[in-house]
């Protein structure tokens, strides 16, 4: 994943600069729902910030195939008190809800006082904490799954069991929610319009002559997700924009223009050309001639979209992602040229 990455503070140290201040931090309650959630539950905000709407946008498949979003990062989880109120719960049913301290482990009770209220060493997991760390400013992380990776091998990369991260810094860990992941994970989010391209003739094509195609700019607009995570005043935005679009006319009894079926993003976002009158004989700039007449079923011509993807962060950030496709496919009828009889 290619980035240019703005230094952060990690460990116990220095703050997250520069990025948006973090909102404030919640209190603890009494249902500790984000320290017992599902180990695929994030706190990371995703936002449309424009376009990619309407109940026809789908996801873009990535043009490389070995290229994965992030398969889990760290997060942060709980404040002092919650985790205080959570290991309270415990004590007053000690056969309620363990407490997860990794995305698969969860512990008891008495794992819980040992570790996060007598500043015990459990299991290989290093000192422990004194009264939950209630009075720091910070929160308690953990690993978090993402749902697209479940069953990766590499989601149990995140097992670091729950610890604690000053206010406004990032673990030491390369599985730390830095910007550029949280770009991959935005991109996961990105969805597009569906790719139905304009023709003409709109009905029927004709053997032997041009069918123009092109893409109004106003149906291809860049599509913005972002990703943030408030409380560390990280965030990424991911921007998708049309640079091309691919024609496969559904046989090989047919020539596209260009030769490639390579068209082109024209300057003011529009893909080929408009047909026109008197454009029946010229060639199109986008476009298809078909060489033999359907019987029976239509061809299938498929239009792929290739959505140029890159991202700024906080800090200064930003970088660019492997280009994703969209593809539609619309049936085309083509008939003879109809000859006049004299």
């Amino acid at each position: 994943m290619a980035s240019a990455t703005a230094a952060y503070g990690y460990g116990g140290g220095g703050d997250v600069s520069p990025s948006p201040p973090a909102q404030k931090q919640p209190s603890g309650d009494a249902s500790g729902s984000t320290l017992t959630a599902a180990a695929t539950a994030t706190r990371i905000k995703v936002t449309q910030i424009s376009g990619g709407t309407g109940s026809s946008a789908k996801p873009l498949a990535p043009v490389d195939p070995n290229w994965q979003p992030p398969a889990c990062w760290y997060e942060p989880v709980a404040t002092p008190q919650q985790l205080k109120d959570a290991v309270s719960r415990l004590k007053k049913n000690p056969n309620g809800d363990l407490v997860p301290v990794t995305p698969s482990l969860s512990w008891g009770e008495q794992l819980m006082v040992d570790h996060y209220e007598e500043g015990k060493a459990e299991f290989g997991s290093g000192s422990g904490y004194t009264n939950y760390n209630l009075g720091k400013d910070g929160m308690f992380w953990r690993g978090v799954i993402n749902p697209n990776r479940r069953n990766d091998i590499a989601s149990a990369d995140c097992e670091q069991t729950l610890f604690w991260q000053n206010a406004r810094t990032l673990p030491n860990d390369k599985h730390a929610p830095t910007p550029d992941v949280l770009a991959a994970y935005a991109y996961n989010k990105i969805n597009v319009p569906k790719t139905e391209v304009e023709l003409k003739p709109t009905v029927k094509s004709t053997v032997n002559l041009p069918t123009w195609v092109w893409l109004d700019k106003a149906k291809f607009q860049p599509v913005k997700v972002r990703a943030e995570l408030p409380e560390v005043g990280v965030w990424a935005e991911t921007t998708a924009k049309p640079i091309a679009l691919h024609l496969d006319p559904g046989t090989s009894d047919a020539e596209t223009y260009p030769a490639s079926g390579d068209c082109t993003i024209n300057a003011d976002g529009s893909i080929g050309a408009p047909f026109t009158a008197g454009g029946a004989n010229k060639t199109p700039p986008c476009g298809i001639t078909y060489l033999r007449a359907t019987a029976g079923q239509p061809y299938q011509l498929k239009a792929s979209i290739t959505w140029q993807i890159s991202w700024k962060g906080s800090g200064n950030s930003g970088g660019t992602l492997p280009d994703g496709t969209f593809d539609g496919t619309q049936n085309i009828t083509v008939q003879e040229i109809q000859a006049i009889n004299q």
